[in-house]
């Protein structure tokens, strides 16, 4: 299969089926708060399809980097292979959360340097509905040779978020308001960041909106001119950073960035780590203060 980039992230179910035995197919199936979605591996799942640990293999153990912290390089390199990623092969993510666990595998398989990977456009219920095959068995991967390089996708940290021109908060509209905290045990939002949630990122069916739609969508909220084939932003693609709760569903947003034809970074720690320091300044409504 040819090589593929960053620019065509994501993949039909028809696709898909076309590529099996000649791709990394990864499960990323999680539910934020409740059980890993391993059971549901178990049960049924893409032929030859590899099961991936969200906390596990794709964030390091909670801390001041919030909740859901990058895991190091080593560990990410180690939890790759084991699974089959190899840096030669063509890498495809799925899960049955509206594409947020596996943005998050996406966003870490780039940025730690692999160049082909893409996202399963509906994930598990669009491979269903595209008559694709439930597998219950699952076979045992070849271990893989991935190289992780971190830095191929843009990172801003706590220190220099203040200072990104447009800063997106990806959580619900409630709790980016502050009116409402189900998680963190501090509400609100990072003073002067804008409200792009993940869910309208997608179309009604489960898949991502068009390009153009996108486009549009961001533009709204001031996200323009960071086009990847012609940048007026600085070339580290901080022009535009992404952040959520925990740095999980922000992988989202980056993802429906970058399928607009726009490089935007990630604040991995997110909310939940910019509030450990109760130093860094936090936004809300004044009804919503305490």
């Amino acid at each position: 299969m040819p090589s593929r980039s960053s620019s065509a992230p994501l993949i039909s179910a028809t696709e898909l089926h076309d590529l099996l035995g000649s791709v990394t197919v990864l499960d990323v199936r999680y539910r934020m708060g409740g059980p890993g979605g391993l059971p549901e591996f178990v049960n049924g799942h893409v032929p030859g399809a590899v099961y991936v640990d969200l906390d596990r293999d794709l964030a390091a153990p909670p801390g001041d980097g919030g909740r859901h912290p990058l895991p190091s390089t080593e560990d990410f390199q180690t939890a790759m292979r084991r699974v089959g990623v190899s840096d030669d092969r063509p890498v495809v993510v799925y899960d049955d959360w509206s594409g947020l666990a596996a943005g998050r595998a996406w966003w870490l398989l780039r940025f730690h340097g692999h160049r082909d990977v893409r996202v399963l456009d509906g994930g598990w219920p669009a491979w269903l509905e595209a008559g694709g095959v439930a597998q219950a068995v699952a076979i045992g991967p070849q271990p893989g040779d991935f190289t992780a390089r971190p830095g191929a996708m843009p990172v801003v940290e706590a220190d220099d978020v203040l200072g990104v021109p447009v800063l997106v908060d990806a959580r619900a509209p409630e709790r980016y308001r502050g009116e409402t905290e189900p998680v963190d045990p501090v509400a609100g939002h990072i003073p002067g960041a804008v409200n792009v949630p993940t869910s309208t990122n997608l179309r009604a069916d489960g898949r991502f909106r068009s390009a153009d739609e996108l486009r549009a969508l961001y533009a709204a909220a001031g996200v323009t001119g960071a086009l990847r084939d012609g940048s007026s932003l600085a070339s580290s693609g901080t022009g535009t950073a992404v952040y959520c709760g925990s740095g999980v569903t922000a992988a989202h947003d980056v993802l429906a960035l970058e399928i607009a034809g726009i490089r935007a970074a990630l604040y991995p720690g997110s909310w939940s780590g910019w509030i450990t320091d109760p130093r860094r300044p936090v936004e809300r409504p004044t009804s919503a203060r305490p």
